[in-house]
């Protein structure tokens, strides 16, 4: 589309519920390069709960915060529409609870020690359709199978929908297929340098649901929507480039100390990375005991029942895998907490583990794994202040509060009732 056609800017940033928060603005507005926010757009809950979240001034008037715009404009799936982007500053200082900008310090932080991080993020999601009744069931694909492709996998055309609007708006997709269950799919993005792979996939899911809504359809990422069937999850593949543009994770084949280590600091903090990156209710639906997620305290090479999986078949294209996340949680938190925990690794030249060498479904060697539930997997958070002091004091602090409350608003309800909470949402 040329620039003439385009006659507003839609400004976004994610929050901490995976939110696309925004405005639309007339271009010439955006051109000025700062949009003002509530930062009470951080205090509120899913049920629109006006909350005491730290760091939101709710004491103080509620006071504003800017979103300093990325002088690079994104392209839209929406007629006459530019995509702008950015980071949440309160006066000349990045605002604590804005995830792209902790994600931008971790970045900072690994590069001063030689490393740039790349990432590549695998999502999952359901499709659901109306029943006569106006109640929503998972989408009708009869024919449908894993690694599926074509209409008897997709019979509304969905995917395709989503391609070509992910062509439109410069989405780098990587590959689309059906998942392990009917109305599954898989949506793969290309490597990338952090903070682009995380613009890249928020504004995948954010095109996503909005295709399939003009559908009649409604396209949910959350972990476990279906009790009976398969859950779905973010998997959170990194590496790094070295100084001299070389992947450092298995330049000889094998892992090097850089790989060892960084995973060494996952396996470290497994229970309250839990608390960073399987942060509804749901997501503990997903993740148990002889799951293709991360559930164990544990790594290994081409195991997919492990929680971090590493590739070392090439030294170009290596890569460590880190299996827990779903996509109900915001990607550049994700990121954050993964890069985070990995760097404590290996500045602490910590010792990995032994391999995990069982199937990992029946029989596992590994003990530890996440906690049992959202509340318990806050409190290893909580307990754990170097991963907290890592990823931000402030954010974490929110990020407690704010799930906490969600926590027991749920607790002891159905899963149905917890399904239906966060539908309309993830």
């Amino acid at each position: 589309m040329a620039s003439t056609d385009i006659t507003r800017t839609r400004v976004l940033f994610c929050d901490m519920l995976n939110l696309p928060r925004g405005k639309y603005v007339p271009v010439d507005v955006a051109a000025g390069g700062k949009i003002g926010f509530a930062r009470a757009a951080f205090a509120v809950s899913y049920d629109r709960d006006l909350l005491t979240i730290p760091g939101c001034g709710y004491y103080d008037g509620l006071p504003d915060m800017e979103l300093v715009l990325d002088k690079e404009r994104r392209g839209s799936w929406q007629g006459m529409t530019e995509v702008a982007l950015g980071d949440l500053y309160i006066g000349n200082e990045p605002f604590g609870l804005c995830a792209r900008s902790n994600l931008k310090r971790t970045v900072s932080e690994w590069e001063a020690i030689g490393y740039s991080p790349m990432i590549g993020l695998e999502t999952e999601a359901y499709i659901f359709q109306r029943d006569g009744d106006g109640i929503w069931r998972p989408y009708d694909t009869p024919g449908a199978f894993v690694y599926g492709t074509g209409p008897e996998n997709d019979p509304r055309g969905l995917n395709d929908d989503i391609w070509e609007a992910a062509h439109k708006a410069g989405i780098p997709i990587e590959s689309m297929n059906g998942e392990f269950d009917n109305g599954q799919f898989e949506l793969t993005l290309k490597f990338d340098k952090a903070v682009k792979a995380c613009d890249d996939a928020f504004l995948m899911k954010t095109m996503a649901r909005e295709m399939a809504f003009k559908k009649g359809l409604l396209l949910t990422f959350m972990p476990k929507p279906v009790p009976d069937r398969g859950g779905s999850g973010l998997h959170v593949n990194f590496s790094f480039l070295d100084r001299d543009g070389n992947n450092p994770i298995a330049p000889t084949g094998e892992l090097s100390d850089l790989a060892k280590h960084s995973m060494a600091g996952l396996i470290k903090h497994h229970e309250a990375l839990a608390g960073l990156l399987a942060t509804t209710v749901n997501s503990y639906d997903r993740l148990s005991a002889g799951s293709l997620a991360g559930y164990w305290a544990n790594w290994a090479d081409d195991h997919r029942l492990v929680t971090t999986r590493c590739s070392t078949k090439s030294a170009k294209s290596a890569r460590l895998e880190h299996r827990m996340a779903d996509c109900a949680v915001n990607p550049y938190q994700a990121v954050t907490a993964v890069l985070q925990a990995a760097k404590l690794g290996v500045n602490g030249k910590l010792t990995l583990q032994p391999a995990e060498d069982l199937d990992g479904i029946e029989q596992v060697r590994e003990k530890r794994h996440i906690p049992s539930g959202l509340d318990k997997s806050l409190n290893a958070l909580d307990q754990d202040p170097a991963l907290r002091k890592a990823v931000g004091e402030l954010y974490c602090d929110a990020l407690l509060f704010l799930k906490r409350d969600e926590f027991q608003r749920l607790d002891g309800k159905s899963v149905d009732a917890v399904r239906d909470f966060y539908l309309p949402f993830i």
